[in-house]
């Protein structure tokens, strides 16, 4: 497996806000031990910056996709890029448009 550092930009876009999508995307960033955050954005989607080793970015994007049993995701974007360091430590929720959840 290849523990070479990459980061991955993810919109997701459907019934995603006000559904906790934020804290399931927290809490399986935090179990893929990835670093980063989650937010909603003004146009009703929800962002996410992750970084760590692709395998495990590879599974948290499937998991997005899936999204939690109250959401509906319609749509993905994925844009990924090397990194060359860690950045910051956890993966936090930032607050955004939506104040939902």
């Amino acid at each position: 497996m290849d523990e070479a550092l990459q980061t991955v930009d993810v919109v997701v876009r459907g019934r995603v806000q006000g559904v906790g999508f934020r804290w399931f995307a927290q809490r399986e960033a935090t179990l893929l031990g990835l670093t980063g955050w989650v937010a909603n954005e003004p146009d009703g989607s929800v962002r996410s910056v992750a970084t760590g080793p692709r395998a495990r970015l590879e599974v948290f994007v499937e998991r997005l996709r899936e999204g939690p049993p109250s959401g509906r995701v319609d749509g993905i974007d994925a844009d990924w890029r090397p990194t060359s360091e860690a950045g910051s430590t956890g993966f936090m929720v930032r607050s955004g448009a939506h104040r939902g959840d």
